[in-house]
């Protein structure tokens, strides 16, 4: 237990605000005497709930309710825990809290309950994230792979690719230890067999966590083009309501307008954008600016064109941001199919994908969202598990520091390199789940918590 564990903390776990329960929790060696002392009454039996009054200094009662005691190190953090449930108001709680804090407890920091559980190893640092993942879920899907995370399932696989590394680090170590054997380790092709193994384990791991990051992070989504093609329209209908001012007046929106939707299983924020055309209005021309710098920050841009009046919409996108007109990342959107004889369909043009759609009959719709979640990349499993941007990073290095142990084998049969890169991708692989961290990456990570978590 690390010393500053010693003291206990305390702080409200519930949102402030109007509600029928309030919940204080209490974390330390000193937990139980604080709150034998504010009840004036011995605790109940542990895990067992009791219904206690909470006094003043002067023995006043201050609120009434629901008393539940945790022994360590059988608790949320592993010490003894109390909570105690009264009455939901910012006055109540904070008059609770206060009276806490004056019979000893200090006031929580952000993260520090979950901060004390990863310490006394009651969770991983993965799991510890969940925990902040979950509350912060924007779709049933990121919820459901919070909770997979929060249960082991990311900090399952990571230990299952550990434990390979860890089995082909032994082996080289031994080819170093042993060179008078007769057997060449390094050259008889077991190690290189175990070598793509862990490479191709790793991989696996980090397309799941792909997914992952998508489910927790969201996409950012640009809707770009002339005035009047039927960009608000289009993030109308994919939002679901009427977010957006839609006329037949031309520059109606003068500023970028965000709404957060979830399509397919997939957050993401839709960004409507001012009209791109020549103007002398002050108000319209830093809408433009906006709305080119919302394309510049864009994962992926709808960038849409009325097909009933222009047949060559790229070449408006050459003329405002054409060092940021990617394939990769544009999808062109033939909006108002419903004016022509054309069909709702994807197809192609001038090697960008087209969407051949119809906002506001909402024709094609439905195929314009498929090839939005397949531009992302997102296939939702029922294994997928919430995973953040630090994963990813951690995974990226590990493969590195392999592909580098594998060219040391190959090339240049340096067996004390290849130990040595091996032994980097494993600090690398590690640092997800805290085996292997900088204390000051975990300030920022539990500092990102709310305060009672």
């Amino acid at each position: 237990m690390s010393n500053y564990q010693t003291t206990t903390i305390a702080a409200i776990a519930t949102p402030l605000g109007r509600g029928g329960v309030g919940v204080i929790r209490l974390s330390g060696s000193n937990a139980f005497a604080i709150a034998e002392q504010l009840t004036q009454k011995p605790l109940p039996k542990i895990r067992q709930a009791g219904f206690r009054q909470c006094l003043d200094a002067d023995g006043h009662v201050l609120d009434e309710g629901i008393i539940l005691c945790f022994k360590a190190p059988h608790s949320f953090t592993g010490e003894d825990v109390v909570e105690i449930q009264g009455h939901g108001g910012v006055v109540i709680q904070n008059m609770l809290l206060a009276r806490v804090l004056a019979l000893g407890a200090m006031a929580a920091q952000a993260g520090e309950f979950s901060m004390r559980a990863f310490e006394n190893n009651k969770m991983d640092l993965v799991q510890a994230e969940a925990i902040a993942d979950l509350i912060d879920a924007s779709s049933q899907a990121a919820a459901r792979s919070a909770v997979r995370s929060l249960q082991g399932a990311f900090s399952q696989k990571v230990n299952d690719v550990l434990e390979q590394l860890i089995h082909l680090r032994l082996h080289v170590e031994a080819a170093i230890d042993f060179p008078e054997e007769e057997i060449d380790f390094l050259a008889d092709g077991k190690i290189l067999a175990l070598l793509e193994q862990v490479q191709h384990a790793t991989t696996a791991v980090q397309q799941s966590a792909r997914q992952g990051q998508l489910l927790r992070e969201g996409l950012q989504v640009v809707i770009a083009g002339k005035p009047n093609a039927g960009k608000s329209s289009l993030l109308n209908v994919l939002a679901g309501n009427e977010r957006a001012i839609v006329t037949d007046i031309a520059g109606t929106t003068r500023d970028v307008l965000h709404e957060k939707i979830v399509l397919n299983g997939l957050p993401m924020t839709l960004t409507d954008t001012a009209g791109l055309r020549e103007t002398q209005d002050v108000v319209e021309k830093e809408g433009i600016r906006r709305a080119i710098q919302a394309i510049e920050q864009a994962d992926l841009l709808l960038f849409v064109y009325d097909m009933s009046q222009e047949q060559q919409p790229l070449a408006l996108a050459k003329h405002y941001f054409a060092e940021h007109l990617d394939p990769k990342r544009t999808l062109l959107i033939a909006n108002k199919c419903d004016l022509t004889d054309e069909t709702a369909r994807i197809d192609e043009l001038d090697g960008f994908t087209r969407a051949v759609v119809s906002a506001r009959a909402e024709l094609g719709l439905g195929l314009l969202t498929d090839r939005i979640t397949t531009y992302a990349g997102f296939q939702p499993e029922q294994d997928t598990f919430i995973a953040r941007t630090r994963h990813l990073d951690a995974m990226q290095r590990t493969q590195f520091y392999l592909a580098e142990a594998k060219q040391q084998l190959v090339e240049y049969h340096a067996g004390e390199l290849v130990a040595e890169s091996l032994r980097l991708a494993q600090n690398a692989l590690s640092e997800i789940t805290g085996e292997f961290t900088a204390d000051d990456l975990l300030g920022k990570i539990f500092g990102s918590f709310c305060i009672g978590k």
